[in-house]
């Protein structure tokens, strides 16, 4: 099976200051991968690298056997990789159903003399697209909120508003940065049923950023890791719960012997 995601080599210096060195790294379809490490190892870096955030000193990247090299952050959205963030960032002043809505402005199949002229065939496509975005929120349980202001709901729905609205613009992968930031123990037992869920109804790669252990060895298949820039370690949960390197780096022996 090719890979979906290829980092090659890929190398991000800041003023002198390396961030990420030599780094190869993949992704297949449908894998759900880990990216961990202690605090300034780079994995914020790598994310904003494969988004088009940062453009790499050095080394190659391909999505889909595409080159990302100089691609715009739009254009690799529009390839199919999309992604939250460690804060959450709705649209606070929108409504759910419209924070969900603008996202799917990449995939509009009619331009703006359509929009300016609203007939007929904007009027169907607006209906499609409002379709969509109810059907979203339906399978995520916030249909009945979807006039609602979303900095109005509750901090877990929030998360999971964040995801729906990733998911409006139809990757193939999605980039989760610290889903369970500021969760309690509860709202991370339903985060890792969603991303289960979530990876299995859309049938999409997963690439995982997050500190919490438990949900990270709680869903994914392969786990990387990365101490200042460089990838120290890769392997399933088992094996890096097991590593020298890791436990030393980043785990401790208190994580080893959980």
């Amino acid at each position: 099976m090719s890979d979906l995601l290829k980092l090659e080599r890929v190398t991000m210096e800041f003023g002198g200051l390396r961030a990420v060195g030599d780094l190869d790294f993949h992704i297949a379809p449908e894998e759900m991968v880990g990216l961990i490490g202690p605090n300034g190892a780079g994995k914020t870096t790598v994310f904003n690298i494969i988004t088009g955030v940062y453009k790499p000193t050095r080394g190659a990247i391909r999505f889909n056997g595409v080159s990302l090299h100089d691609k715009k952050a739009n254009r690799i959205t529009a390839l199919g990789i999309a992604r939250t963030f460690q804060n959450i960032r709705l649209f606070g002043s929108l409504t759910v159903f419209d924070n969900v809505r603008t996202a799917m402005n990449g995939r509009l199949r009619h331009g703006i003399i359509h929009s300016l002229t609203r007939g007929p065939a904007f009027r169907a496509e607006e209906e499609r697209i409002r379709g969509e975005v109810l059907a979203l929120l339906d399978i995520f349980g916030l249909k009945d909120d979807a006039d609602r202001q979303a900095t109005d709901l509750p901090y877990g729905d929030q998360r999971r508003l964040e995801i729906v609205r990733a998911l409006a613009t139809g990757p193939k992968l999605l980039l989760l940065d610290e889903p369970a930031a500021g969760m309690n123990p509860t709202e991370k037992v339903r985060l890792m049923e969603l991303i289960h869920f979530v990876q299995e109804k859309f049938r999409i790669a997963v690439l995982l950023v997050e500190h919490d252990m438990r949900v990270v060895m709680g869903v994914c298949q392969r786990i990387v890791v990365l101490d200042h820039g460089q990838k120290i370690a890769e392997g399933t949960p088992q094996a890096i719960q097991r590593d020298p390197k890791v436990i030393e780096a980043y785990l401790g022996e208190e994580a080893h012997h959980a």
